[in-house]
C-alpha cells in the first residue's frame, strides 16, 4: 500500500478494533494519534466473552468476513509464538435447550464447508474432556475444532507495544472525546479538557457509544446496543481448554486459568438507573456460576474474581458498520458485535482504505450508507457508559 503523503490520521477508541486500525494504519507509514478516554481496552474489550468463530447461519458478506477474521488470527499466532498464552485454538464445543435442536444448525454448517463434528453425548470426553457429559443435551453437540478464543487485553498490550514502536502516539485519560467537524469535515479531534488536536481523518471507534456520538453529528445508525455483563471466576484446576456455549453459561477460559462467563438471560437481568449506572443483581451472578460449575467435568465450585457491566456493542440489524460516513469528510467509523473475531481484519481492511483512498470490496455489504433507506429504525444507544454496582 502507498499511503497518501503527509497524511495524520486520529483514532478515538483503543479497544481492539481502535488499536487494531491504529498499528495497521502505522504499518503503511501513516501518522497515527491514537486516543482514548480512559485506558486502552478498559471498555467492551475487557469484557468481551472473545469467541472466535462464524458459528451459525449468518449472510454470506458476514460468514466470510469472520472466517478472514480468524484466518489473520492463524497468521498472528504463528508470527507470535508467545501469542499462546493468549489466542487458543482449541475448539468449542454448542449444544440446544430442552426442546431445541442443533441438528439444522450442523447441517447449515456442514452445507457451508465449515469445520463442524456431530458428537453423541457418549464421546463428549473424547472432543471435550473438560465438559460434562450429563449436562449436554440428548440429542448430542457440535464441535467445532477450528474455533477458539483470545484474551483481547492482552493482544491489545501487544498490539500497542508494536504501534507505539513504528510511531503511534498514544493518549490516554483523554476524557470525553469528540469529533472536531467544520461545515461537512472533519478537522481533527477535541479532548475532554478542551484541547483540540487537527487531523486530516478520524476513526470513530468506541463501541457502544458510537451511535450516540454519530448522532451528536446529525447521523444516525440503528442501534440494537444493550447493557451487558461478564462474570470472572478465580482460577479453576485442572485448567479449562475448550469454549462452550450452553443454553444457560457461555464459558470461555482465561491465560491464567480463570474463567468468563455469561448469558442472555443474565445480561436482561441488569438493572439501570436513571443516571445510567448499572446495578448487576447477584443473584444473576450467582446463576451464572451454578450453570458454569453445572457443565465443567467434575463440577467445581466457582467463585467471583470480578463482574465487569456496560454497553455490548450491536448495529441495529445485528451487522457491522464500517467505513466512511458519508455526510462528513474525512470520518470513518467501526462499530460491530464480535469485535474480537473480526479486530485484526477490520483494523487491516479500514487502514488500507484509508491509506490507499480506495474502498475494499469486501466492506461493500457494511457500509453506513445501507440504512439510509430506513433512517427510521435508528435508535440512539441507552448512555454513557457508569460504575457498576452488584446488587
Amino acid at each position: 500500500m502507498t499511503p497518501q503523503p503527509s497524511l495524520h490520521v486520529a483514532v478515538i477508541g483503543a479497544g481492539i478494533l481502535g488499536t487494531s486500525t491504529a498499528v495497521h494504519l502505522a504499518r503503511t507509514g501513516v501518522r497515527v494519534t491514537l486516543v482514548t478516554s480512559g485506558k486502552p481496552g478498559d471498555g467492551a474489550s475487557g469484557r468481551s466473552i472473545a469467541w472466535l468463530n462464524s458459528s451459525g447461519a449468518r449472510s454470506t458478506e458476514y460468514r466470510y468476513l469472520r472466517l478472514i477474521g480468524i484466518d489473520r488470527y492463524r497468521t498472528w499466532k504463528e508470527r507470535h509464538p508467545e501469542s499462546s498464552d493468549y489466542l487458543r485454538f482449541d475448539g468449542a464445543l454448542k449444544w440446544g435447550a430442552d426442546g431445541e435442536s442443533f441438528r439444522d444448525t450442523f447441517a447449515y454448517e456442514r452445507a457451508g464447508g465449515y469445520d463442524s463434528v456431530w458428537v453423541e453425548p457418549t464421546r463428549i470426553a473424547e472432543f471435550a474432556p473438560d465438559v460434562d457429559a450429563d449436562a449436554v443435551a440428548a440429542e448430542g453437540a457440535i464441535f467445532n475444532p477450528g474455533e477458539g478464543w483470545v484474551n483481547l487485553p492482552d493482544l491489545i498490550a501487544a498490539l500497542l507495544a508494536e504501534g507505539v514502536a513504528n510511531g503511534v502516539e498514544v493518549i490516554e485519560d483523554a476524557g470525553d472525546v469528540r469529533v472536531d467537524v467544520r461545515g461537512d469535515a472533519v478537522i481533527g479531534v477535541v479532548l475532554g479538557d478542551g484541547t483540540a488536536l487537527a487531523a486530516d481523518r478520524v476513526v470513530l471507534a468506541t463501541g457502544g457509544h458510537v451511535p450516540a456520538q454519530l448522532a451528536a453529528l446529525g447521523v444516525t445508525v440503528p442501534d440494537a446496543t444493550p447493557a451487558a455483563f461478564v462474570v470472572m471466576t478465580e482460577p479453576v484446576e485442572p485448567r479449562v481448554r475448550t469454549v462452550l456455549n450452553t443454553p444457560r453459561v457461555a464459558v470461555r477460559p482465561m491465560p491464567d486459568g480463570r474463567l468468563v462467563l455469561d448469558a442472555d438471560w443474565a445480561e436482561k437481568s441488569i438493572e439501570i438507573g436513571e443516571d445510567g449506572s448499572l446495578t448487576v443483581p447477584d443473584a444473576s451472578v450467582q446463576g451464572l456460576l451454578e450453570e458454569g460449575a453445572r457443565v465443567l467435568a467434575g463440577n467445581p465450585r466457582l467463585t467471583v474474581q470480578r463482574v465487569a457491566a456496560g454497553l455490548k456493542p450491536i448495529p441495529g440489524d445485528g451487522e457491522p458498520v464500517v467505513g466512511s460516513v458519508s455526510a462528513i469528510s474525512g470520518l470513518y467509523t467501526l462499530f460491530t458485535h464480535s469485535g474480537a473475531t473480526l479486530g485484526l481484519i477490520l483494523g487491516e481492511l479500514l487502514a488500507e482504505e484509508i491509506a490507499t483512498g480506495r474502498p475494499s470490496p469486501v466492506l461493500d455489504a457494511f457500509r453506513l450508507d445501507r440504512f439510509e433507506a430506513d433512517a427510521e429504525l435508528g435508535e440512539v444507544g441507552i448512555g454513557a457508559w457508569a460504575p457498576v454496582t452488584q446488587k
